[in-house]
C-alpha cells in the first residue's frame, strides 16, 4: 500500500480535504471488516459494489468477474441504479474498458465514456443508465486477477487520484474476501458431500463383504446383489447432482439465451418421465395455455428444473395417484405449476424444503435422494429472474409453482458455457 494513501501532506488538495479523507478511510476500514466476516458470495459482491459507490462518491458501481473458459467478464453485482437488466451480461476481455483494466491489471479513468471506442453502449441500453465517466480498478490477489470494479459517474466534479487510491484499497481487500468465500463454500460443500456419501458407501462395503462368504444362501446373495445395484445407481445420482450444484454455486455456469416454447418443453419433459409414472400407475395431466409466447431463457436448464419437479412428484406420490402440470400466463409472467396427490410435506419442513441436502424425514424409508433436486430447481429459477414456491398439506399432496418473467430474465450474450 502506498504511503501517500494516508499522508495528508502529499499535496495541497489533500491538506485542505484532510477531515474528509479521514472520514473516508475510517469508513473504508469499517467496510473491509464487514467483507472479511461475510461468506455468502452474492451478499459479499453486493457489499463490495455498494461500498465502491459510497467511497468514490459515484452514482453507481458494478463488479465483473472473469470466466477463463469463455474469456469474458461477467457482471455479477451492481448498485441499484445500474443493476436493472445487467445480471449475467458479459463483455469481452478484448476491446472493452473492463477488459483493458483486467488484461493490463492497471487502474483506468475514462472521463468521457461515450467518446471512448472501448465503451460498450449496449450495457447502458440494457440498464437504462447513462454512463458519463468511469473509474475502474482490477480485483487482484497475489497470484491472479479475478475481475474488475468500476465506479460510474462521479457525483461532483471528476474522478481524482484519491478516488483511484481508495478504490484500489477496497479492491485489494475485496479480492481476498472473494477468494476466501469461494474456498469456504467449496470446503463446506465437500464436507457435506462426504457426509452424504457415507451411507451408500457403507451399504456397498457391507454387501461386498457378505458376498465373499462361501456359505451365503443364494437367495441372500441375490438380495445383496440387488442392494449393490441400487446403491451404485444412488451414487451415480449423487455424483450428477453434486457436480451440477457445484457448477451453479460457483457461478461458472453461463446460461444460454434463446427463445423457449414452454408448452413444448413441458410435453417433451413429460415423455421422459412417463415410463416411470406409468410403472407406478400415476396419471399425468396437463393444462397448457397454447397462446403463451416463447420466453427467453436457457432451454436445457429449464428442462432440468421441470424434470426435478416431476421426478419429485412421482417419487413422493402414492401408487395410482396423479400429477397435474399447469402452464398459464399472469400479466407479464408465466406460471408453471406441478401438483401431486402424494403424502404432502409436514409444516415444519416447508421452510427448509429448498435447502441443499435437506430431505423430508421419511419414516417408511422407501424414498432416497440427494436432497439437491429442489435446491437446484430454485437456483435455476432465480438465475432466470424467477421464483419458486411450494404449497402443501400432509396427506393431500403438494404444488410447486415456478414464476418466470415472460420476456426472460437473462441479458443478451449469455451463451459461453464452461
Amino acid at each position: 500500500m502506498s504511503d501517500s494513501l494516508f499522508n495528508p501532506h502529499s499535496d495541497t488538495s489533500a491538506i485542505r480535504n484532510y477531515p474528509l479523507l479521514l472520514h473516508r478511510y475510517a469508513r473504508l476500514l469499517e467496510v473491509t471488516s464487514d467483507l472479511a466476516s461475510t461468506f455468502d458470495l452474492e451478499i459479499l459482491l453486493q457489499q463490495i459494489v455498494d461500498a465502491a459507490r459510497e467511497l468514490t462518491e459515484s452514482e453507481a458501481a458494478v463488479l465483473l468477474l472473469y470466466d477463463s473458459s469463455s474469456r469474458h467478464l461477467y457482471f455479477e453485482a451492481a448498485s441499484s441504479v445500474a443493476g436493472m437488466g445487467i445480471s449475467r451480461h458479459s463483455v469481452p476481455a478484448e476491446g472493452s474498458i473492463a477488459g483493458w483494466i483486467f488484461t493490463r491489471c492497471e487502474p483506468l479513468v475514462v472521463q468521457n465514456a461515450v467518446e471512448d471506442p472501448r465503451f460498450i453502449r449496449e450495457v447502458d441500453a440494457l440498464t437504462r443508465f447513462q454512463t458519463r465517466s468511469i473509474l475502474g480498478v482490477p480485483l487482484t490477489t497475489k497470484d491472479k486477477t479475478l475481475g474488475v470494479i468500476e465506479a460510474l459517474n462521479k457525483q461532483a466534479g471528476a474522478f481524482e487520484d484519491e478516488d483511484i487510491r481508495v478504490l484500489q484499497t477496497l479492491a485489494a481487500q475485496a479480492a481476498i474476501a472473494i477468494e476466501n468465500t469461494r474456498l469456504f463454500q467449496q470446503s463446506d460443500l465437500v464436507a457435506e458431500m462426504v457426509h452424504e456419501l457415507r451411507t451408500p458407501m457403507g451399504a456397498l462395503s457391507a454387501a461386498s463383504h457378505l458376498l465373499q462368504r462361501p456359505d451365503l444362501p443364494e437367495e441372500q446373495r441375490q438380495r445383496l446383489s440387488q442392494t449393490i445395484a441400487e446403491e451404485v445407481r444412488r451414487l451415480n445420482e449423487m455424483a450428477t447432482d453434486f457436480l451440477e450444484w457445484a457448477r451453479l454455486e460457483s457461478g461458472r455456469v453461463r446460461l444460454v439465451r434463446e427463445p423457449v416454447d414452454l408448452g413444448g418443453l413441458v410435453q417433451e419433459t413429460l415423455e421422459v418421465v412417463r415410463p416411470h409414472a406409468e410403472a407406478e400407475g400415476i396419471l399425468l395431466e396437463t393444462d397448457i395455455d397454447r397462446k403463451i409466447p416463447p420466453t427467453q431463457g436457457d432451454r436445457n436448464r429449464l428442462k432440468q428444473l421441470l424434470l426435478n419437479l416431476l421426478t419429485n412428484a412421482i417419487k413422493y406420490n402414492q401408487r395410482g395417484g396423479s400429477i397435474a402440470i399447469r402452464l398459464a400466463r399472469q400479466g407479464e409472467h408465466v406460471l408453471l405449476a406441478v401438483s401431486d396427490t402424494g403424502r404432502g410435506i409436514p409444516t415444519e419442513s416447508l421452510p427448509r424444503i429448498f435447502e441443499r441436502f435437506y430431505r423430508v424425514p421419511d419414516r417408511g424409508g422407501g424414498v432416497s435422494g440427494t436432497g439437491l433436486g429442489l435446491a437446484i430447481a430454485k437456483r435455476i429459477a432465480e438465475s432466470h429472474a424467477g421464483t419458486i414456491e411450494v404449497q402443501s398439506e400432509p396427506g393431500r399432496g403438494s404444488t410447486f409453482t415456478v414464476r418466470l418473467p415472460l420476456g426472460g430474465g437473462l441479458g443478451p450474450d449469455t451463451r459461453p458455457i464452461r
